[in-house]
């Protein structure tokens, strides 16, 4: 800042104050939280794009997925865990999605189905069981009506990541999922934490 002759001092000093303030002052001190969200067309994919999220420092806590839970033709309704496991035993994604499996959860949503939710959306989703995914997603900063079309893609077969970050990093997770094949890569701003 340059001072002008015959300026106001006191003025210029209090816009310096405020501009320390606000870029190292008490307001600042909580950062925005963004959801950066695609779609997968297979679980292979998803589970890849979580490896490389966890190899680029992610945090568990930060990943989400969700997939519509289906069965084999032995009638195995835990086909996706058993895949997802394997994948992970056999270096298909170091730290993927089994690292996520400690918070999963198999849900029924009424009108849609049983649902596998693996990270922090499975809580989420079993307190919104009657909103369905899409009211489960509110909370995640995506529009109800963006929801229900994610839900809808759900439906259909894809896999559903959800990266909820702080905004310093989600253009980093929006890169890695599109460059590990997800569709309809967005970002939404989030509530909270």
């Amino acid at each position: 800042m340059t001072y002008s002759k015959g300026g106001n001092m006191q003025q210029e000093h209090q816009d310096l104050l405020n501009n320390a303030q606000g870029t190292m002052g008490p307001q600042n001190t909580q950062s925005k939280v963004q959801t950066v969200i695609g779609v997968f067309g297979s679980r292979r994919q998803a589970d890849y794009s979580v490896g490389q999220l966890r190899q680029q420092g992610f945090r568990q806590e930060e990943i989400s997925i969700i997939a519509k839970q289906t069965e084999d033709a032995g009638g195995d309704s835990g086909a996706y865990n058993d895949s997802i496991a394997d994948g992970v035993a056999t270096g298909g994604a170091i730290g993927g999605i089994g690292g996520l499996m400690a918070a999963a959860g198999a849900l029924a949503i009424p009108g849609f189905g049983p649902i596998i939710a693996l990270g922090p959306i499975a809580a989420a989703l079993s307190g919104a069981v009657a909103g369905g995914v899409a009211g489960g997603l509110v909370d995640y900063g995506i529009p109800a009506e963006r929801g229900r079309e994610y839900e809808e893609q759900i439906r259909q077969g894809k896999v559903l990541a959800i990266i909820k970050v702080d905004s310093t990093k989600a253009s980093e997770a929006a890169n890695i999922l599109r460059q590990n094949g997800a569709a309809n890569v967005e970002m939404h701003a989030t509530g909270g934490a």
